[in-house]
């Protein structure tokens, strides 16, 4: 259980971070791009432990992984929101 309220956590300053360095708006403002920044945690531990083996522990290692998931998943996002607007 405390691993699932560290990576909540850890998701919600990747998630900050991650839209400090993304342009543009996401599909749900400040709120969804936390919760991209959450799931980003997530897809990137999942992403490192698959394609590299291992994952990074404490808060750096963590934050970088969550921040590397939470801007790929922000890209992905807004590419596809982008794409519904046109």
């Amino acid at each position: 259980m405390e691993y699932l309220i560290f990576w909540i956590i850890v998701g919600i300053v990747a998630g900050v971070l991650a839209k400090m360095v993304v342009p543009g708006e996401g599909p749900g403002g400040i709120l969804g791009d936390l919760l991209v920044g959450i799931l980003g945690a997530f897809l990137g531990g999942w992403l490192f432990k698959t394609l590299l083996g291992h994952s990074y522990s404490g808060w750096g290692g963590s934050t970088a992984v969550a921040f590397v998931g939470a801007v790929v998943l922000l890209i992905i996002l807004r590419a596809v929101s982008r794409g519904r607007r046109t």
